[in-house]
């Protein structure tokens, strides 16, 4: 099926390659810390060694190493079609709804859109001396896009709060950070429940009327966001900031 882009809908049938990254996985191999790319290719041919355009960063790149996979095995692949997924390394550049197309090509695939949190926990490593690894594992996590991951503006990552659909994944993020990352975790429930993105303040952000309950947070794409502890405080927001505008969706 065609896609949309920002330049409108992008013929499937079209010669100029084009990809969007709808997955980022890390750690698949234990041995190796690999971080894998997953891209569906929306239009056109692709062909591994072959000089491609990574939109977001606006890069030139060269993408050696395309994979297929099937469980455990992977195969080098070295062309591709309209509706094929390939896996590339990922040395951190690509996020989850990024575009690759060919140079002189500029469009962007719409996003992804993903499910509000209903819970939130802050976490921060038990030993100190695992900033470095904390701050790694709670970055890529992130990047995956299952889990979101926010901090409080101008402030360090040496805690983050977490925000997840069900709880369950709490224990996942958990259990992910000890096994892949070797960090051990303190962590403490929040009483937040909704979360809405800024889309245009008036004011300096800090000088934003919050409702008891509510909090200013960032999260690791930089865009910022507001909790809140029920949907009442949401009124409260918009209410007491004019001219401030939230949006009830995310997208990654």
């Amino acid at each position: 099926l065609s896609r949309t882009a920002d330049c409108g809908e992008i013929d499937v049938f079209s010669e100029d390659f084009s990809a969007f990254v709808f997955k980022i996985q890390a750690n698949m191999n234990k041995a190796h810390r690999d971080r894998l790319a997953f891209m569906r290719i929306c239009s056109g041919h692709f062909q591994r060694d072959k000089e491609y355009y990574h939109v977001q960063s606006g890069k030139k790149m060269r993408l050696s190493q395309p994979q297929t996979m099937m469980a455990a095995e992977r195969e080098i692949v070295e062309e591709a079609y309209a509706g094929d997924i390939i896996s590339v390394f990922d040395p951190g550049i690509f996020s989850i709804g990024d575009t690759i197309t060919v140079p002189g090509k500029k469009f962007k695939y719409s996003g992804i859109p993903t499910f509000e949190p209903e819970h939130f926990m802050r976490v921060s490593p038990k030993n100190t001396m695992k900033r470095k690894q904390f701050i790694k594992g709670t970055e890529q996590i992130a990047q995956e896009g299952a889990i979101q991951i926010f901090k409080v503006p101008d402030s360090g990552l040496e805690e983050v709060i977490v925000g997840v659909v069900g709880t369950l994944q709490f224990d996942v993020f958990e259990y992910r950070m000890k096994n892949e990352y070797g960090v051990d975790l303190y962590t403490s429930g929040l009483p937040y429940e909704h979360l809405r993105r800024i889309a245009a303040c008036p004011c300096a952000p800090k000088d934003l009327v919050l409702c008891t309950g509510a909090a200013l947070l960032e999260d690791f794409k930089g865009r910022l966001m507001v909790a809140f502890g029920g949907e009442w405080a949401i009124g409260f927001l918009t209410k007491h900031n004019p001219g401030l505008e939230i949006a009830d969706t995310l997208s990654v």
